[in-house]
């Protein structure tokens, strides 16, 4: 797992949010986030699109926010708190595109809010 990557993206939201405050549409965010990794410089796709396959057959079509060099899903909210649904979104993001870590950063009223979660499970480091 790339921590030095994670660090960098949210480095960057941290600066977005310094700037922006609280209260935009998560797309104003995106887009200014994707502005700022672009800057140092790393690759960031935006609505990456995910089909979820259930028995040989397409069951939904979704898009996730950000891919930052094609290891780290960025999923961005701009809500009071982050639940466990949105984590949940993030998770199922993960298994859809077989990718193994992924931010959720909420741009919320009392800063900037950061959730790291992995597809195989990791502990966390003491």
């Amino acid at each position: 797992m790339n921590d030095l990557l994670t660090g960098k993206i949210i480095a960057a939201a941290y600066k977005v949010y310094n700037s922006l405050g609280f209260g935009f549409l998560e797309k104003v965010y995106e887009n200014a986030l994707v502005i700022e990794l672009r800057k140092n410089p790393l690759a960031v796709s935006q609505q990456i699109p995910l089909t979820v396959i259930y028995d040989e057959q397409v069951v939904g079509d979704y898009a996730a926010d950000l891919m930052v060099e094609n290891e780290v899903i960025v999923e961005i909210k701009s809500i009071v708190k982050l639940t466990t649904k949105h984590e949940a979104q993030l998770v199922n993001y993960l298994t859809a595109t077989k990718n193994d870590i992924g931010l959720l950063i909420n741009f919320g009223p009392e800063g900037v809010e950061v959730k790291r979660k992995y597809r195989v499970y990791r502990p966390k480091a003491d």
